[in-house]
């Protein structure tokens, strides 16, 4: 067996730091890129195609679930079959503004029904569009998308699955994309 060590003297904060890194790494290793990949490819598809928007893929990290403190719109929609699970994409209020903008084909200059239904439509776009890729049978099963608005709150998935945080930066302003899954 192979034991990783580091050393760090004289800082008690660097220390944490290490060792949740470590953590970290240790939990996205346990990740089956196969269950996410599908996901991260249609989020560039389906932005590049129907919203003329190239998403960038930054580096991915797990989600602590939390918004930061800031203002956010988290739309997300349930996934089952032969893995469940959820993925949730997540929009700074102006990102939100100027995706739902170029979907609907008008300037929109505040949240309102029409934003919120634009964001729900994405996700549940995505999610049908990772759901082909998997060619399950019998097919993965989506549920209905949701749409949840704050400032501060928590997205949890009752079990011990990991959230899985993927972060992308584009002409419309930076969002991400959470998943969340358990193979059945």
């Amino acid at each position: 067996m192979y034991m990783a060590s580091t050393r760090v003297v004289g800082d008690p904060a660097a220390a944490i730091r290490a060792a949740r890194w470590l953590c970290v790494a240790l939990e996205v290793a346990a990740v089956d890129v196969s269950y996410v990949n599908p996901f991260v490819e249609s989020v560039g598809s389906v932005f590049s195609t129907m919203l003329g928007v190239n998403p960038r893929r930054l580096a991915v990290r797990i989600s602590s679930g939390t918004n930061g403190g800031g203002a956010r719109l988290t739309s997300l929609i349930g996934i089952s079959g032969r893995m469940h699970g959820c993925v949730a994409l997540c929009f700074p209020p102006a990102t939100a503004l100027k995706l739902a903008s170029k979907m609907l084909g008008t300037e929109l200059t505040e949240i309102n029904d029409e934003v919120l239904d634009a964001i729900s439509e994405l996700v549940n776009i995505v999610a049908g569009s990772a759901k082909a890729k998997f060619n399950a049978d019998p097919p993965l099963q989506l549920g209905l998308p949701t749409v949840v608005e704050g400032v501060t709150y928590r997205v949890k998935y009752p079990s011990k699955s990991i959230w899985l945080e993927v972060p992308f930066s584009s002409d419309a302003g930076d969002f991400s994309m959470e998943v969340t899954y358990n193979p059945n």
